[in-house]
């Protein structure tokens, strides 16, 4: 499976979080973003509650609008404030942070007592930290600039100095592996031989999918492949230093002798793919390659070397954190659920059976310079002009997964209202759109379904799933909702 081929290049990880704890197998991101996903990270909604929609300012990512409305009720903002933390945040925060229209670098959000963040997007060096909202530059000397061992550097100074009075909570946000790709020096030589994997979804034609995937070029061309496979060699090699920072870490704990009664969560904001459907590289597609991410868990009470199948996502995280301080969720606007039941291994807990997934393309007016004949609208259209995102790329669907089904039911909110089902019992690779032939009865209940998700806040985003014994389906209440859909995404554009 390709999500935990991520777990090849991390063997201490594997060996330090994953088998002296929890591996969830379904863990998945709402949004296949970066910024909207760790909006939903931090605020423990989703993307129509959020409003962060994609990785641009007017997107609300890191906007002025954001730092009023999200960020003072974020998990960490809490911790801190109600809860009594000491709270460190290194790394990558959201694109935009850093921007001159948001404050710039010397704005700290809040919620955090030690700051360390990167100014904009990912790099591995050649970069500005804002140090407690003080610029720092970083340049290109391997020893002191590499961003991973940098942040592993600061992360290991906060343990070493820190109070042992209060609790505290550790965000370490590692770009790597997102390009550029740029491996620590020790590591270039590193999976000389390892290329993509070559699933059965791998450099196909995406028949009867939207029209964003059926532009692709099929077959890809030579330099598409090699591009795409070095792509993914280099991913793996920034992954290495990522893997030294979770040992050096684990160490640090244990000499402190804090870790028995630390919780470590290992995670990601997004998949990636490389080739499926003869997509290059990129994320922000609606299929399992995109939106499922790998999460880990060790810590008091979880037992070591669990797997759990249960659907989780990216907005449980802080709920899940709160819950273990002590504090009440009831107090909180959160749409996800506390995973602590799930991690003392509780008899017996009553769970989702789907979640929701959602997407707001962005794109341009004018067209894109290297690939004029496309037209206005498409974005990221390397290489080859294949375009990866476009304004109109814009889909909300419901993830299912229970005892009987392992569905996908996706609609576009494009001139064709496109529509894409996937049976993953049968095609775990999502390359048959069953949303011709599968049952009008299951059809109506997913679109009442998605319908009331891409509405839901708080509580009501946690009720019954269509195959869930406690769902109701009022057919009285479906009605176009379409046009409900396009009024809830022209009030969501900033």
């Amino acid at each position: 499976d390709t999500l935990f081929s991520f777990q090849t290049p991390l063997k201490k990880t594997n060996a330090l979080i994953a088998q002296m704890g929890i591996t969830f197998l379904n863990a998945y991101v709402p949004s296949a973003l970066c910024c909207p996903s760790r909006a939903s990270i931090l605020t423990g909604k989703y993307p129509h509650n959020h409003h962060v929609v994609n990785n641009t300012l007017e997107g609300n990512c890191s906007s002025k609008l954001w730092q009023k409305i999200q960020e003072p009720y974020t998990f960490p903002a809490l911790l801190k404030a109600m809860c009594g933390y000491q709270t460190f945040f290194a790394g990558k925060y959201l694109n935009e942070y850093g921007a001159e229209d948001a404050g710039g670098v010397g704005y700290v959000p809040p919620g955090w007592s030690f700051w360390y963040a990167l100014e904009k997007n990912s790099k591995y060096y050649n970069y500005t930290l804002s140090v407690n909202g003080k610029a720092r530059r970083h340049g290109e000397n391997y020893s002191v600039d590499y961003l991973t061992d940098v942040l592993a550097n600061m992360s290991l100074d906060f343990l070493e100095y820190k109070s042992n009075f209060e609790p505290f909570f550790m965000m370490i946000s590692t770009p790597a592996p997102h390009s550029p790709w740029t491996p620590a020096p020790q590591y270039t030589k590193s999976f000389q031989n390892v290329s993509a994997p070559r699933n059965s979804n791998f450099n196909i034609h995406g028949k009867n999918k939207h029209w964003l995937i059926r532009q692709a070029k099929t077959p890809m061309t030579n330099s598409s492949i090699q591009f795409l496979d070095d792509a993914y060699r280099k991913r793996w090699q920034t992954l290495l230093s990522v893997d030294d920072l979770v040992e050096k870490l684990v160490k640090k704990l244990e000499l402190n002798g804090e870790l028995d009664n630390t919780y470590i969560f290992y995670t990601s904001d997004n998949g990636f793919h490389t080739g499926q459907f003869s997509l290059p590289i990129d994320k922000r597609q609606l299929y399992e390659f995109d939106i499922k991410v790998p999460l880990l868990v060790r810590g008091p009470g979880i037992k070591p070397n669990q797997t759990n199948k249960m659907l989780v996502a990216n907005i449980d995280l802080g709920p899940t954190i709160l819950d273990i301080a002590g504090y009440d969720l009831n107090k909180t606007q959160m749409d996800g659920m506390s995973l602590l039941p799930l991690l003392r291994g509780d008899k017996n807990v009553t769970w989702r059976s789907d979640f929701l997934v959602e997407y707001q393309g962005e794109g341009y007016n004018g067209s894109d310079p290297t690939c004029p004949g496309l037209g206005p609208g498409v974005t990221h259209c390397f290489p080859d002009c294949v375009c990866e995102d476009s304004y109109n790329n814009t889909y909300a669907c419901v993830r299912t997964l229970s005892t009987s089904w392992d569905l996908q039911y996706c609609e576009f909110d494009d001139r064709e209202v496109f529509v894409e089902v996937y049976n993953l019992t049968a095609d775990p690779h999502q390359i048959n759109n069953i949303a011709k032939t599968i049952d009008q009865e299951i059809l109506e209940k997913m679109n009442y379904r998605l319908m009331m998700l891409q509405s839901c806040s708080g509580a009501t985003c946690r009720t019954p799933g269509v195959f869930d014994p406690g769902y109701r389906f009022d057919p009285r209440l479906m009605f176009s909702n379409h046009g409900i859909r396009a009024r809830r995404f022209s009030a969501q554009s900033l």
